[in-house]
């Protein structure tokens, strides 16, 4: 029954990740035909969509009882992400990273994680712990607004497929069903092998699911690191990370106080710091001296990889 249902998780991993590519198309396609620019659409949906398989995993399991899964998997994939998706990147080639992401964005990140801290610090994500983090991602909105009027983003964007109206609303829809269908299918089977086993879902929804989720951004990372574009891994991470840590962890609390572990706040959370914190001193001395901006090396990703693996040993240790 085990593997029947893992078969299932697997089957839907992937469903979800092309249903989120097949939606973020559609929808690209549409908001280019009402006349959005390229700026403005990746800055809205493609950064909405390419969160939407967490987001999705979310509310599904928040409205199935399964707030934990949807926790561990927002925590999860923000340790996958710099740990084992940046730290396997630096492993094929060093990352340029610029100022405003050194100085600003890596610090804002490290303070939405301190702040998550000290919302949780009473082990229950509240509806009004939740609306906090909303109201912390609209500032994060009003950041990257600011940055849009200062830089250029077209030539770094997900490329906006050219497609007829019939298709791009086609694309939309039929990827918008299947990602709440893969996304309720995969959050059922998760939470059956986390019962078959004896384990929480929370760790579930750190292992399985959140290093599932994070496979997309772990293949993307590293193709662009073997096309020498591996500058654009940075930005997706840390965009993405602020996602999960401001919107899908909200989500749960909006459907009733979730009492959480404490392993949630003195381990998982730590994790997260930790990694962030890793990735910010080796910004910051990377540009010790430097002009232009700063480059990660290999050592970099050794580290971090080394975090991530820690914390895997950490966490099955406590099982």
């Amino acid at each position: 029954m085990v593997i029947w249902h893992a078969a299932i998780i697997l089957v839907g991993l992937v469903a979800l990740v092309w249903s989120a590519d097949r939606f973020v198309d559609g929808a690209s396609a549409i908001a280019k035909q009402a006349g959005l620019t390229p700026m403005l659409i990746g800055l809205t949906v493609v950064s909405v969509g390419t969160s939407a398989p967490e987001v999705l995993i979310s509310v599904m399991a928040s409205t199935s009882g399964s707030g934990a899964l949807a926790v561990g998997n927002a925590l999860g994939s923000n340790i996958a992400n710099v740990g084992l998706v940046l730290g396997l990147t630096l492993f094929v080639a060093p990352i340029a990273i610029n100022r405003d992401t050194t100085f600003i964005d890596l610090p804002i990140l490290l303070a939405a994680v301190v702040f998550t801290g000290w919302l949780l610090s009473d082990l229950s994500l509240s509806s009004g712990d939740s609306l906090l983090l909303l109201l912390a991602l609209a500032v994060f909105f009003v950041r990257i607004t600011q940055l849009a009027h200062k830089t250029k983003h077209d030539s770094e964007a997900r490329p906006i497929p050219e497609l007829s109206t019939l298709n791009a609303w086609a694309s939309f829809t039929g990827g918008l069903v299947l990602l709440i269908a893969s996304s309720r299918t995969l959050v059922w089977s998760a939470s059956e092998v986390a019962l078959s086993l004896g384990v929480s879902e929370l760790v579930i929804g750190l292992t399985i699911v959140a290093v599932g989720t994070s496979l997309p951004e772990l293949a993307a990372s590293i193709a662009s690191a073997l096309k020498g574009h591996a500058d654009m891994a940075i930005g997706a991470i840390v965009g993405s990370n602020m996602f999960n840590i401001l919107l899908v962890l909200a989500i749960p609390g909006f459907w009733g106080d979730l009492p959480l572990a404490q392993e949630v706040l003195h381990r998982d959370l730590v994790a997260v710091f930790l990694t962030t914190l890793a990735l910010a001193l080796a910004a910051l001395w990377s540009w010790n001296g430097k002009q232009g901006s700063g480059r990660l090396q290999r050592l970099t990703g050794f580290t971090l990889l080394s975090l991530y693996i820690a914390y895997y040993l950490w966490l099955f240790k406590s099982l």
